[in-house]
């Protein structure tokens, strides 16, 4: 079977079982998700479930916690792509997750609302079926939607739900246009190695060596994940997540990736698919904790990161990046657990205390 064939099968197999996950009947979830899974298939999650080893632990440990949190939960895609990197086959996806918040989860309180799981998925697909899956899930966003706080307003616009592509184009059912793949895998390389001209010691904040403004659309839309946010142009990306995180860590390069996993970047390849192009890490080493970030101070610890990126290619230019990140991971190695600040939120709640004080 030719590789395009291959992703295409794949990319059926995927998209069937999240529809038929859209809509099948309660008593039927395991055996639908026992038929699309490997039964040893490996799980990684966002903090704090993290990982899963085999069907029966997504079963019981994730899909049927969420469930009977949001009984009624759909997904929509708003990019839906795959692509052979590394000799794995893959399927990718983001969007939303959405339901009644009818159950407390993850010790997030339930509301009652219509809540937005913003997701970023990636799948390896082995003999027809999903054997690993790394998903980063914005829980950070879901605390909000439920009244909760945990970090500080975030630079970048926040709240609201992420836009999918503008044009609308992102769910790639078919096959797509080689030519068109190749010109947004070349630009999404040149980009890359762009960022690695940095160099922390002598550039500190000055993003000129980057030259970035060579691969982006000056009114690019950046969609970052909650504690960060969006930015709506190149120049509020620079100034709003680019320099705070360069100052916050800023390595390129380190010679030992450690432990992880490369997402559709293996072999220095990624994932690309007509106008669009996919990749991440999963607990890859990336930088030191140089600097302060998000009001922790430097640790100096090496840290690692779950991170995941999903462009849009228009003309000559990447016009959009949508950009999960596992930072409830991150502030964890910096020393902070945000979900420890959400329970004590939670408890200042009980006793009437808000953000605010409505005492004036």
């Amino acid at each position: 079977m030719s590789d395009n064939k291959k992703n295409q099968k794949n990319k059926e197999v995927v998209w069937e079982y999240w529809q038929k996950m859209n809509y099948v009947e309660s008593d039927k979830v395991v055996n639908l998700i026992q038929a699309a899974v490997h039964e040893d298939g490996n799980w990684n999650g966002p903090h704090p479930i993290n990982h899963l080893q085999g069907v029966d632990a997504l079963i019981t440990d994730f899909w049927q916690p969420l469930l009977q949190s949001f009984p009624d939960l759909k997904r929509k895609a708003d990019i839906f792509m795959g692509g052979l990197s590394g000799g794995e086959e893959w399927v990718s996806g983001v969007g939303y997750l959405a339901g009644t918040f009818a159950q407390d989860w993850l010790a997030i309180p339930a509301n009652g609302e219509k809540t937005n799981i913003h997701f970023g998925q990636f799948y390896v697909m082995r003999e027809g079926k999903i054997a690993e899956s790394y998903v980063i899930l914005d829980l950070l966003a879901v605390m909000r939607q439920a009244g909760f706080q945990v970090l500080p307003p975030a630079r970048g616009g926040e709240g609201g739900k992420v836009p999918g592509p503008r044009a609308g184009d992102g769910v790639l059912l078919t096959e797509q246009d080689e030519l068109e793949t190749r010109k947004t895998r070349q630009l999404v390389e040149a980009m890359g190695k762009g960022l690695e001209r940095y160099v922390r010691s002598r550039d500190r904040k000055n993003m000129r060596s980057m030259e970035q403004e060579h691969y982006w659309h000056p009114r690019m839309h950046w969609y970052g994940p909650s504690g960060i946010g969006r930015c709506l142009s190149l120049e509020e990306f620079e100034d709003f997540h680019q320099r705070p995180w360069l100052h916050g860590f800023g390595d390129r390069g380190l010679p030992d990736p450690g432990d992880g996993r490369m997402i559709g970047l293996a072999e220095g390849d990624f994932l690309a698919e007509g106008l669009y192009s996919s990749l991440g890490v999963w607990d890859v080493a990336f930088s030191k904790h140089h600097g302060e970030y998000i009001g922790i101070p430097a640790t100096g610890k090496l840290m690692t990161i779950r991170d995941f990126d999903w462009y849009r290619r228009e003309g000559d230019y990447l016009i959009e990046n949508w950009v999960p990140i596992d930072m409830i991971d991150l502030f964890m190695q910096m020393g902070v657990d945000l979900f420890d600040k959400l329970r004590c939120q939670v408890e200042q709640r009980k006793l009437g205390k808000y953000w605010f004080d409505p005492s004036g």
